[in-house]
């Protein structure tokens, strides 16, 4: 079904640069690249694709498809046939026809501005019968869940939204090959164990599912075979015996992160309680959307200092819009913050708290990632902004170009002008997203690091590796926001 043989590839300079968080490459850097890599995957197989950040797995997805060479140029040796046709050789739209991607980050294969256009959009392009379409949408959305998710706008769905839906696109295809590139990145457990199930239906149904992943447990009992890679080459193969009886300790050997599933449900830990007033005190928070339907109304909420917070809930909930309004970005927000013991008003809230977001392509200005770090800091200084750099594994790329990391590096780079800020509270939105076991554990570090110079940390995440790694207290969203329900924004 899919044959990869003695396949080496570099990008070509430009190439790979992608507005999500998936792009890995620079001129001719060996990030991403493949070097004489085989790999072949029969019909109806089901192979979890994993190995640490920038080892390639984004790229093995882009030959698959088609996308590598007809999109994204480089140097390519090997041949690479799916279902019998040379991809290489073959048309785009020929090779949709076969096979579905989900992206890492969705927002970069949308067509369309709301999510009843993008369910269709596949099917409408390929001709299908109204009548056929709207079968398709109405039995995904069923298996899916998504009934709260029609007739909204694209942009104004959260993080784990968006990776629904563009899972649900795909569904709606059809396809009998389906690649996947962090489809968990963003998800709560409730809608990774949809995904899970849904996952389980294709491969029941015969599909040829190739799924990249660093939070590899949800998967672990669905693949047929793991491939591992490293700088580009295959290094480990196990097989589903192998598979049943690795254990922990060597998949972390590895690099691996754990194969076991989370466990139960978070629960808010009541660490928020106190009367010190060195606390992050919120009160009386209301916060609305522009059409006056209310997201959050928190009438108390209190944030340990010089601690490390989870943030915790399900996609959609307004974890994402709590930490906007509370670093001041969003003007609509009213109630009172106070830190310290002193009231800080919206802009003065600008100058105390860092914000690292969730998408972190919206933060990456400069031209190199050295000057990324030295424009975040009061005062520019370049030793310490390289040794930051150093104890996050980006030394390396100091002189390119931000975007053109691959999703893991760029959020190391976020949590890097983080640290060289210098402000009192830092505020992450899911720091691990797309990252693997050891940069997992490197983030709690530098988490923990930043605790002990008196940092106030306050991270939302669906991680439940690094809530065991590094927090302190686990806060979950409902139970403080009385708001029951987000509404339509």
């Amino acid at each position: 079904m899919i044959e990869l043989k003695d396949v080496s590839f570099v990008y070509g300079a430009g190439e790979g640069i992608e507005s999500g968080a998936a792009g890995e490459i620079g001129a001719k850097s060996a990030n991403g690249s493949l070097s004489h890599l085989s790999l072949s995957i029969t019909t109806g197989e089901f192979i979890l694709l994993t190995g640490g950040s920038g080892c390639g797995k984004t790229t093995v997805l882009r030959l698959i498809n088609g996308l590598i060479p007809n999109f994204y140029e480089g140097e390519l040796s090997g041949s690479v046939s799916v279902d019998g046709a040379d991809v290489s050789r073959a048309e785009l739209y020929d090779t949709a026809k076969t096979v579905s991607t989900v992206f890492q980050n969705p927002r970069s294969q949308f067509f369309n501005v709301d999510t009843d256009s993008e369910l269709a959009f596949a099917c409408e392009n390929r001709g299908m019968p109204e009548a056929e379409i709207r079968s398709r949408i109405a039995a995904v959305v069923c298996e899916l869940h998504l009934e709260p998710l029609l007739g909204r706008s694209l942009f104004n769905l959260s993080g784990g939204q968006k990776q629904k839906i563009a899972c649900a696109s795909v569904a709606v295809t059809q396809n009998k090959i389906v690649l996947l590139d962090e489809p968990s990145a963003n998800l709560d457990a409730r809608t990774i164990d949809e995904l899970h199930a849904l996952l389980a239906k294709w491969k029941d149904e015969g599909k040829t599912i190739v799924v990249a992943e660093h939070r590899i447990s949800y998967l672990w009992d669905l693949a047929d075979r793991t491939v591992i890679l490293n700088d580009g080459r295959i290094v480990r193969e196990l097989s589903r015996a192998q598979m049943d009886a690795a254990t922990d300790e060597e998949l972390h050997a590895l690099g691996l992160r754990s194969h076991q599933a989370g466990g139960a449900a978070f629960k808010s830990s009541g660490a928020g309680a106190g009367d010190t007033g060195d606390f992050l005190r919120i009160n009386n928070f209301r916060y609305a959307y522009g059409n006056g339907h209310l997201a959050l109304d928190i009438p108390a909420m209190d944030i340990a200092p010089a601690k490390i917070t989870a943030i915790v809930g399900n996609n959609g909930e307004g974890k994402t819009t709590f930490l906007n309004c509370l670093c001041g970005l969003d003007r609509r927000a009213r109630g009172s913050i106070s830190f310290r013991g002193r009231n800080y008003k919206r802009r003065q809230r600008q100058k105390l708290v860092f914000l690292v977001m969730q998408d972190v392509n919206h933060q990456l200005f400069s031209e190199t990632v050295l000057d990324e770090l030295l424009i975040s800091m009061k005062d520019e200084d370049e030793d310490a902004a390289r040794k930051i750099l150093a104890s996050l594994d980006l030394s390396e790329y100091s002189e390119r170009h931000p975007m053109s990391l691959s999703g893991g590096q760029k959020q190391r780079l976020a949590v890097a002008c983080a640290i060289a800020s210098g402000r009192d509270i830092m505020l992450f939105d899911e720091p691990t997203s797309g990252l693997d076991y050891l940069h997992m554990l490197q983030i709690g570090a530098m988490l923990r690091q930043l605790k002990a110079m008196g940092k106030t940390v306050v991270v939302v995440t669906h991680d439940r590796e690094l809530v065991r790694d590094c927090c302190d207290d686990v806060l979950c969203l409902k139970d403080f926001n009385r708001a029951e329900n987000i509404p339509e924004r």
